[in-house]
């Protein structure tokens, strides 16, 4: 379970069906706290080899499935939680679809003696970072960290750019998802719930990836084919149930 708005409305829908899911793997204390609120039993990533589907928002999603995320502070986490899962789902309005990432302030969460270096770095591409603060502070996260947000990027190779920034010294992580892009995202429109699919899964067609693809109906949204038994089944049932919610609630109308 990612962080974020998106992710609050998709855990109130959850609440529902909280008896068919097991457990979940939260990136974020503020998420932790929400679970537990409706029921769900929080697991720690480190009881878990691996997670059906990982639900969460982004800041600005490409063509191709590459996010940025960071928005919430929580980039380390989700990042962490998302490479655990088989299956990426992003929730977004489609104001955050992009053809080039770096329009939106990407966030790179640093150890603070390193913060004035890795700006350093980012001004040698010909970006702008500026310390994140709240209260007048610099910003801590859940990990006691600090985030970048770097202006003034245009990020033409995901990969690449992930690969390169996340080796410098000092930098915990960067908020580009290349390397743990969506599988699909689900994007609300005025005209409803649109799912788009990438990569393997834009592919695999009436294949077994075909079951976790929300298919349109009515303005909400189901899963098609056969639900997986256990704990994906589970997983993905409450994807329906919170995809719906969002786009009732207003995912489409500019909310992270």
């Amino acid at each position: 379970m990612g962080t974020g708005s998106t992710v609050n409305k998709f855990i109130d829908a959850l609440a529902g069906i909280k008896e068919r899911i097991q457990g979940a793997v939260s990136s974020s204390e503020a998420s932790t706290k929400r679970l537990r609120a409706v029921g769900i039993e929080v697991l720690d990533a480190s009881q878990v080899r691996s997670l059906p589907v990982y639900v969460d928002g982004a800041d600005e999603i490409d063509g191709r499935g590459y996010m940025i995320k960071g928005g919430g502070a929580a980039l380390t986490r989700e990042k962490i939680v998302a490479a655990l899962a088989e299956r990426f789902v992003c929730i977004v309005d489609e104001s955050k679809q992009v053809q080039t990432l770096g329009a939106f302030p990407l966030p790179v969460e640093v150890i603070p003696m390193a913060a004035a270096q890795v700006a350093r770095r980012f001004e040698q591409l010909g970006g702008s970072a500026r310390l994140r603060l709240r209260d007048g502070q610099p910003l801590v996260t859940d990990n006691g960290q600090h985030i970048l947000d770097v202006t003034g990027l245009a990020i033409t190779d995901p990969l690449a750019f992930e690969s390169e920034a996340n080796q410098w010294p000092g930098v915990v992580t960067v908020g580009v998802f290349a390397h743990q892009k969506a599988s699909v995202c689900l994007l609300g429109t005025a005209r409803g719930v649109q799912t788009l699919q990438y990569g393997a899964a834009a592919r695999a067609g009436r294949g077994a990836l075909r079951k976790l693809m929300p298919a349109r109906v009515g303005g909400a949204v189901r899963c098609g084919g056969c639900a997986p038994a256990g704990r994906g089944a589970a997983a993905l049932r409450g994807l329906e149930a919170g995809a719906a919610a969002g786009a009732a609630s207003g995912v489409a109308g500019g909310r992270r």
